[in-house]
């Protein structure tokens, strides 16, 4: 896949960290849109299931009471989805910080199959 791809060689990671950082992305934003919106997106991104699915499994729970926590200490919007990230990216063996170079990538790569719609409605729910 093009997008996993550009992660590897972008970012200097294994496959499967690509795949399930990605997925922890792309489960955010499947939680946080409507679903009229996130089927914009899906329909942008082949095999957006896979990688959904290949998100480390419970790093949502704690990973979003910890981005309701920072959300709540006034750290809202990015710090908070970061926040929530982090959980994820660490079972993944990632940095935490490493959510932050994720984020652009996967923008451009969501620009280039689904334009500047479906690219603006997955940078808002990023920022």
């Amino acid at each position: 896949m093009e997008l996993i791809q550009q992660l590897t060689q972008g970012l200097n990671i294994k496959e499967e960290q690509a795949e399930g950082g990605a997925g922890l992305i792309f489960k955010m934003a499947q939680e946080k849109l409507g679903d009229g919106e996130f089927a914009q997106v899906a329909n942008a991104i082949p095999g957006i299931t896979s990688l959904i699915g290949a998100a480390p499994q419970g790093g949502a729970g704690v990973a979003g009471a910890i981005g309701g926590l920072a959300g709540a200490m006034g750290g809202g919007g990015q710090i908070a989805n970061i926040a929530a990230l982090a959980g994820g990216f660490s079972q993944l063996g990632l940095n935490p910080g490493m959510a932050t170079k994720f984020i652009p990538i996967i923008l451009s790569f969501v620009q280039s199959q689904g334009g500047d719609g479906v690219k603006n409605i997955l940078a808002n729910v990023l920022k």
